[in-house]
């Protein structure tokens, strides 16, 4: 098998914040380095698990450059906004940040039409010569990119060359996967569900969990490609604690892999409003899941 573009397994990376609610550059270098140490072949930065909803431009700016240069592997950056214009003028300015590649998000809140999705996406693509990685995530955005929608735009765009889908929709993903082939680059975007996804052919994870449990989920993305499914299965459950934890409605991600990285050592802060603080219940729940997974690693 030839390895994907930006790898098997990425890590949509949260975004350290000081006290002061400030940007923390440094402590998002730190992250960076970790998150690759631990198996990462790739990062996503100021998607929504990095609260990119929260970040304005400059500060987007300042850790796509930020990451980028702390690390040698891709960094993608999140650009994404409901409006496409704003989404077209923020991308047309990343390459120079060093990034490797952009992470392209069906528009929030606007509840386009197939046509409409098309045509942002569309438009992104075209405003950058880095190449994209479209996110299909109808919980947070209210609509499904219908598998018609992604191979117009994958065929009508060159540098439109994976999918990340984290839309639980195993059936619409694998036609996706079938009508295109070795030119996308399918991706689960859910953690749980990566083991089916595999089965239907993706080449790996754009993963949350990843930033405490990167060593379980490479090997079981390796298994898979192997034909190991039996070793695939055993990771999978070892893994199910940390999918369960990493979101929930009393705690949303990423208030979890905040948690778990503070558990790690790692001055990442809390979320910006309109996410909020953790509290002590979930810090020891994220000390309690870090040390049982550790502890299975013998």
């Amino acid at each position: 098998m030839v390895a994907p573009r930006f790898g098997f397994l990425l890590t949509a990376m949260v975004t350290p914040f000081e006290e002061s609610g400030s940007l923390a550059l440094d402590a998002a270098r730190d992250v960076a380095r970790y998150l690759i140490a631990q198996g990462n072949d790739a990062l996503v930065v100021a998607g929504s698990t990095g609260e990119g909803s929260s970040l304005s431009d400059r500060e987007k700016l300042d850790l796509f450059a930020a990451v980028a240069e702390a690390v040698t592997v891709p960094v993608l950056a999140g650009t994404s906004s409901s409006d496409t214009a704003h989404s077209v003028a923020l991308t047309s300015r990343v390459a120079a940040t060093g990034v490797a590649g952009v992470l392209a998000t069906t528009p929030a809140y606007a509840r386009p039409s197939q046509r409409g999705i098309a045509a942002h996406f569309g438009a992104i693509a075209s405003s950058t010569p880095l190449p994209l990685m479209l996110y299909d995530i109808p919980v947070r955005t209210g609509r499904k990119v219908a598998t018609a929608t992604t191979v117009q735009v994958v065929r009508s765009h060159a540098n439109v060359v994976a999918l990340k889908d984290a839309s639980s929709d195993l059936v619409s993903a694998a036609a996706t996967k079938a009508e295109l082939g070795e030119a996308l680059d399918l991706y689960s975007g859910d953690d749980a569900m990566l083991l089916p996804f595999l089965a239907i052919g993706a080449v790996g994870l754009v993963s949350v969990a990843a930033h405490w449990a990167a060593p379980e989920f490479a090997a079981l993305i390796r298994s898979a490609h192997a034909g190991d499914w039996n070793a695939a299965r055993v990771l999978n459950a070892r893994l199910a604690p940390s999918c369960t934890f990493e979101t929930s409605e009393m705690y949303p991600n990423p208030l979890p892999s905040k948690a778990a990285m503070r558990a790690l050592g790692f001055a990442v802060g809390q979320c910006r409003l309109p996410l909020g603080c953790g509290d002590d219940e979930l810090d020891q729940a994220a000390r309690d899941v870090v040390t049982a997974l550790a502890a299975t690693r013998g």
